[in-house]
């Protein structure tokens, strides 16, 4: 019995160990796990056009949402349009997201119009508050300008297959929303919903959330989600910092603005070599601009016309021209800033006001700091030994031909080329080394 009982208790400890050894193994494993994400609501705005910052920006929310097992993405939109690529690239990563995106046309009185319609229509859910409109979806040729009868169609086509492919698995109204493509149409927010372009209207985030409790939606790939909001905690996602710079930059004001600033800089650092502050701020702002401008449809040919604007405020300064030089170089350009950018919306190109207060100013200060260096270099030079040549100076000695004279009260030797008692003047004809060469200065 003492051995059968050993054997017992052995096994006991056995057991009992490995019961140990499990439940610790367990505790490492649930701690190895990574803690499950608390339900939220992503939300991020867009309150701009649509440009490739706002392509990255998406971008990298949905990857926040998708890390973070969020309940939903919610985007405020409130844009005139934008780049086409852009939109298509934005599309492209909504139809992916792991998590259900909402657009929502936010607040009162914005638009989703271009590409912020398709925008809203490859969300999830699509829903705009009171008072906003959305539409006027018409692909435009960048510049403005008339476009090839065959290259708009076949632009359009393209614009409408494409939306048609997304409205359809949305179940949304195909016919209408291919009108706004294809006839330029806009919706206010009570038609768009009649006409089944979106699916809620709501007054604020709230009443949104409330709307959408306990509906159940079709992602893209086929999947049945069944949305729970209501209630749920809001995270704000803003832009980082370099999404922040380079969003301001890519106003194409701004950035015709710096590459102003950046060249006059530049122009003030050659003028005045080892000023060294001039030139670093405009290599800095001259790279930032061609960077934004990188980004944008720009026209780089109209570049010259900018360039040619300089050369012309040189030439006003060099030979005064009364103007008209420097007349033809803010004209100049105000041409480049205007052709600079070739965009499709209005409010991606550079403003008529803003060319002209920009050129006008520059002209001005160009022929000015130029006409300054240029009679600079004209003027008699009145130091140094050749500020001496032409000076009249004073005979301390005789000069037959040698002596001493005194100039600038400086005691010099000269030698002068007729004899010349001491103190009568003398006019200085050259200068070698440490002799004055000197004439008999004319008398009264």
């Amino acid at each position: 019995m003492k051995y059968i009982f050993g054997l017992a208790r052995r096994g006991g400890v056995k057991a009992k160990g490995r019961g140990l050894a499990a439940a610790l193994a367990l505790a490492v494993a649930l701690l190895a796990l990574p803690p499950a994400a608390a339900a939220e609501i992503l939300k991020i705005t867009l309150d701009d056009t649509i440009n490739p910052i706002t392509d990255e920006y998406i971008e990298r929310a949905i990857t926040e949402a998708g890390r973070t097992h969020a309940d939903a993405l919610l985007i405020e939109i409130n844009t005139p349009g934008g780049l086409l690529d852009s939109t298509r690239h934005i599309m492209e990563k909504m139809l992916a997201s792991p998590a259900p995106v909402i657009v929502y046309v936010t607040p009162s009185g914005s638009r989703a119009a271009s590409a912020g319609f398709f925008i809203m229509e490859a969300a999830d859910v699509a829903a705009m508050a009171p008072g906003t409109n959305t539409g006027a979806a018409t692909p435009i040729a960048l510049g403005g300008g008339q476009m090839d009868p065959v290259l708009k169609q076949k632009i359009e086509n393209d614009a409408a297959a494409f939306l048609r492919s997304v409205v359809t698995r949305r179940g949304r109204n195909v016919e209408i929303a291919e009108s706004a493509v294809r006839q330029a149409k806009s919706f206010t927010e009570a038609e768009a919903l009649k006409d089944r372009l979106i699916d809620v209207v709501a007054k604020d985030t709230q009443d949104l959330f409330a709307q959408l409790q306990g509906r159940t939606i079709q992602r893209f790939d086929g999947k049945q989600v069944e949305l729970r909001l209501a209630g749920q905690p809001i995270r704000d996602f803003p832009m980082t910092l370099k999404q922040r710079l380079l969003d301001y930059i890519m106003d194409p004001n701004v950035a015709f603005i710096l590459l102003a600033i950046g060249l006059m800089a530049v122009y003030a650092e050659f003028n005045h070599p080892g000023a060294v502050v001039p030139g670093v701020v405009g290599v800095i702002f001259v790279i930032l601009a061609i960077f934004a401008f990188n980004l944008m449809p720009t026209r780089y040919a109209a570049l010259v016309l900018i360039l040619a604007a300089f050369v012309l405020f040189a030439l006003e300064a060099k030979f005064g021209t009364h103007g008209v030089l420097a007349i033809g170089g803010v004209v100049s350009m105000i041409m480049g800033a205007l052709l600079l950018v070739d965009a499709p919306i209005p409010e991606m190109r550079i403003h008529f006001l803003t060319a002209a207060a920009v050129s006008v100013p520059i002209g001005l200060i160009t022929v000015f700091l130029l006409g300054i260096a240029l009679r600079a270099r004209r003027n008699k030079v009145t130091t140094g030994t050749q500020g001496l040549v032409g000076a009249t100076g004073m005979a301390r000695t005789p000069l037959a031909p040698e002596g001493k004279v005194f100039v600038h009260g400086e005691l010099w030797n000269a030698a002068a080329s007729a004899p010349v008692a001491a103190g009568e003047e003398v006019r200085i004809r050259r200068v070698d080394g440490l002799t004055l060469y000197v004439d008999p200065a004319p008398k009264a």
